[in-house]
Protein backbone atom coordinates (compact mmCIF):
# COMPACT_ATOMS: atom_id res chain seq x y z
CA UNK A 1 0.00 0.00 0.00
CA UNK A 2 1.41 3.26 -1.14
CA UNK A 3 1.82 6.31 1.36
CA UNK A 4 0.10 9.40 0.46
CA UNK A 5 1.01 12.11 -2.23
CA UNK A 6 4.02 14.13 -1.11
CA UNK A 7 2.33 17.58 -1.30
CA UNK A 8 -0.23 16.41 0.75
CA UNK A 9 -0.48 16.75 4.68
CA UNK A 10 -3.38 15.34 6.77
CA UNK A 11 -1.80 17.64 9.82
CA UNK A 12 -1.59 20.89 7.34
CA UNK A 13 -5.22 20.42 6.07
CA UNK A 14 -6.98 20.29 9.65
CA UNK A 15 -4.53 23.23 10.50
CA UNK A 16 -5.68 25.26 7.78
CA UNK A 17 -9.34 24.65 8.76
CA UNK A 18 -8.86 24.95 12.23
CA UNK A 19 -7.07 28.45 11.22
CA UNK A 20 -10.13 29.03 9.44
CA UNK A 21 -12.63 28.57 12.22
CA UNK A 22 -10.87 31.01 14.36
CA UNK A 23 -11.23 33.87 11.67
CA UNK A 24 -14.75 32.94 11.25
CA UNK A 25 -15.87 32.73 14.71
CA UNK A 26 -15.88 36.13 15.69
CA UNK A 27 -17.98 38.29 17.92
CA UNK A 28 -20.44 39.07 15.87
CA UNK A 29 -20.86 35.67 14.84
CA UNK A 30 -21.31 34.53 17.96
CA UNK A 31 -23.77 37.43 18.75
CA UNK A 32 -25.94 35.29 16.33
CA UNK A 33 -25.43 32.20 17.41
CA UNK A 34 -26.68 33.30 20.60
CA UNK A 35 -29.83 35.06 19.14
CA UNK A 36 -30.73 31.82 17.15
CA UNK A 37 -30.18 29.85 20.07
CA UNK A 38 -32.76 31.83 22.17
CA UNK A 39 -35.06 31.64 19.36
CA UNK A 40 -35.37 28.27 19.19
CA UNK A 41 -35.83 27.84 22.88
CA UNK A 42 -38.44 30.27 23.14
CA UNK A 43 -40.35 28.61 20.22
CA UNK A 44 -39.73 25.05 21.79
CA UNK A 45 -40.95 26.31 25.05
CA UNK A 46 -44.43 27.78 24.01
CA UNK A 47 -45.11 24.55 21.69
CA UNK A 48 -43.59 25.52 18.69
CA UNK A 49 -41.65 23.17 16.36
CA UNK A 50 -38.50 23.62 14.05
CA UNK A 51 -38.96 22.52 10.40
CA UNK A 52 -35.25 22.36 9.10
CA UNK A 53 -34.00 22.20 5.52
CA UNK A 54 -30.89 22.41 3.05
CA UNK A 55 -29.63 20.86 0.04
CA UNK A 56 -26.63 17.88 -0.41
CA UNK A 57 -24.05 18.32 2.77
CA UNK A 58 -26.66 20.50 4.59
CA UNK A 59 -29.73 17.92 4.31
CA UNK A 60 -27.83 15.90 5.76
CA UNK A 61 -27.06 18.57 8.57
CA UNK A 62 -30.99 19.13 9.13
CA UNK A 63 -31.62 15.32 9.76
CA UNK A 64 -28.32 15.20 12.29
CA UNK A 65 -30.05 18.42 13.64
CA UNK A 66 -33.47 17.08 13.93
CA UNK A 67 -31.97 13.95 15.11
CA UNK A 68 -30.33 15.04 17.93
CA UNK A 69 -33.48 17.24 18.87
CA UNK A 70 -35.98 14.67 18.82
CA UNK A 71 -33.72 11.98 20.30
CA UNK A 72 -30.86 12.62 22.83
CA UNK A 73 -27.76 14.77 22.28
CA UNK A 74 -25.73 14.89 25.61
CA UNK A 75 -28.23 15.10 28.33
CA UNK A 76 -31.43 13.49 29.25
CA UNK A 77 -34.35 15.64 28.50
CA UNK A 78 -37.77 15.82 26.53
CA UNK A 79 -38.15 14.82 22.58
CA UNK A 80 -37.76 18.07 20.86
CA UNK A 81 -40.13 19.10 17.87
CA UNK A 82 -37.86 19.27 15.21
CA UNK A 83 -38.68 17.99 11.34
CA UNK A 84 -36.21 17.53 8.56
CA UNK A 85 -37.82 18.20 5.30
CA UNK A 86 -35.14 16.63 3.64
CA UNK A 87 -36.42 13.43 4.22
CA UNK A 88 -39.70 11.93 3.08
CA UNK A 89 -38.89 10.76 -0.72
CA UNK A 90 -42.27 10.46 -1.53
CA UNK A 91 -42.76 14.38 -0.74
CA UNK A 92 -40.08 15.15 -2.55
CA UNK A 93 -39.80 13.35 -5.61
CA UNK A 94 -44.04 13.67 -6.35
CA UNK A 95 -43.64 17.86 -5.87
CA UNK A 96 -40.49 17.96 -7.57
CA UNK A 97 -41.35 15.87 -10.55
CA UNK A 98 -44.59 17.59 -11.10
CA UNK A 99 -43.75 21.50 -9.80
CA UNK A 100 -39.81 22.02 -9.71
CA UNK A 101 -37.35 21.80 -7.10
CA UNK A 102 -37.43 25.50 -6.26
CA UNK A 103 -40.60 25.16 -4.32
CA UNK A 104 -40.25 21.33 -2.69
CA UNK A 105 -39.42 23.09 0.62
CA UNK A 106 -41.73 26.06 0.46
CA UNK A 107 -44.98 23.56 -0.03
CA UNK A 108 -43.71 21.74 2.75
CA UNK A 109 -43.79 25.12 4.76
CA UNK A 110 -47.10 25.55 3.75
CA UNK A 111 -48.65 22.26 4.98
CA UNK A 112 -46.81 22.21 8.24
CA UNK A 113 -46.05 25.77 9.60
CA UNK A 114 -47.52 27.71 11.87
CA UNK A 115 -47.00 31.12 13.52
CA UNK A 116 -44.57 30.21 16.85
CA UNK A 117 -42.66 27.71 14.63
CA UNK A 118 -39.49 28.27 13.28
CA UNK A 119 -38.18 27.64 9.84
CA UNK A 120 -34.57 26.86 9.72
CA UNK A 121 -32.52 26.81 6.69
CA UNK A 122 -28.89 25.96 5.97
CA UNK A 123 -27.52 27.12 3.14
CA UNK A 124 -23.41 27.50 2.15
CA UNK A 125 -24.07 29.81 -0.33
CA UNK A 126 -26.72 31.79 1.14
CA UNK A 127 -28.57 31.26 -2.20
CA UNK A 128 -30.09 27.74 -2.69
CA UNK A 129 -33.42 28.92 -4.07
CA UNK A 130 -35.44 26.33 -2.52
CA UNK A 131 -34.79 27.94 0.90
CA UNK A 132 -35.55 31.64 -0.41
CA UNK A 133 -38.73 30.54 -1.66
CA UNK A 134 -39.42 28.70 1.49
CA UNK A 135 -38.37 31.47 4.11
CA UNK A 136 -40.29 33.94 1.80
CA UNK A 137 -43.84 31.30 2.24
CA UNK A 138 -42.57 31.54 6.47
CA UNK A 139 -42.55 35.52 6.30
CA UNK A 140 -45.73 35.49 4.59
CA UNK A 141 -47.26 33.09 7.21
CA UNK A 142 -45.65 35.17 9.99
CA UNK A 143 -43.35 32.12 10.50
CA UNK A 144 -39.88 32.57 12.14
CA UNK A 145 -36.89 32.10 9.94
CA UNK A 146 -33.60 31.03 11.16
CA UNK A 147 -30.42 31.25 8.73
CA UNK A 148 -27.58 29.31 9.05
CA UNK A 149 -25.55 30.29 6.11
CA UNK A 150 -21.97 31.25 4.37
CA UNK A 151 -20.01 33.94 2.62
CA UNK A 152 -22.39 37.03 2.81
CA UNK A 153 -25.40 35.53 3.59
CA UNK A 154 -26.85 35.34 0.29
CA UNK A 155 -30.13 36.46 -0.54
CA UNK A 156 -31.39 34.41 2.51
CA UNK A 157 -29.58 36.95 5.36
CA UNK A 158 -32.02 39.53 4.79
CA UNK A 159 -34.83 36.90 4.95
CA UNK A 160 -34.02 35.91 8.15
CA UNK A 161 -35.08 36.91 11.48
CA UNK A 162 -31.84 35.50 13.12
CA UNK A 163 -28.57 35.06 10.29
CA UNK A 164 -25.82 32.95 11.37
CA UNK A 165 -23.30 33.66 8.62
CA UNK A 166 -20.03 31.97 8.72
CA UNK A 167 -17.72 34.45 6.82
CA UNK A 168 -15.48 31.74 4.87
CA UNK A 169 -15.45 30.98 1.05
CA UNK A 170 -14.73 27.37 1.07
CA UNK A 171 -17.77 25.34 1.56
CA UNK A 172 -16.42 22.31 3.54
CA UNK A 173 -15.03 25.13 6.04
CA UNK A 174 -18.46 26.61 6.63
CA UNK A 175 -19.67 23.04 6.26
CA UNK A 176 -17.34 22.60 9.67
CA UNK A 177 -18.66 25.43 11.55
CA UNK A 178 -22.71 24.83 10.72
CA UNK A 179 -21.66 21.37 12.42
CA UNK A 180 -20.01 23.50 15.72
CA UNK A 181 -22.62 26.18 15.25
CA UNK A 182 -25.45 23.35 15.54
CA UNK A 183 -24.18 20.86 18.52
CA UNK A 184 -23.26 24.01 20.46
CA UNK A 185 -27.36 25.24 19.70
CA UNK A 186 -28.27 21.30 20.97
CA UNK A 187 -26.29 21.29 23.42
CA UNK A 188 -27.81 24.75 24.88
CA UNK A 189 -31.43 23.34 24.01
CA UNK A 190 -30.48 20.36 26.36
CA UNK A 191 -29.65 22.42 28.88
CA UNK A 192 -32.71 24.85 28.93
CA UNK A 193 -35.15 20.95 28.54
CA UNK A 194 -32.71 19.08 30.48
CA UNK A 195 -34.31 16.91 33.65
CA UNK A 196 -32.64 19.66 36.05
CA UNK A 197 -33.70 22.80 34.31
Amino acid sequence: MSGLKSNFSVGEEIASTLAALQTAFTPAYLRSVEQGAALLAEALRAGGKLLIMGNGGSAADAQHIAAELIGRFKTERCGLAAIALTTDSSILTAWSNDYGYETVFSRQVEALAKPGDVVWGISTSGTSRNVVRAFESARAMGVSTLGMLGRDGGMLAPLSDVAMVVPLVATDQIQTAHLLTYHTLCGYLDLVFGADA
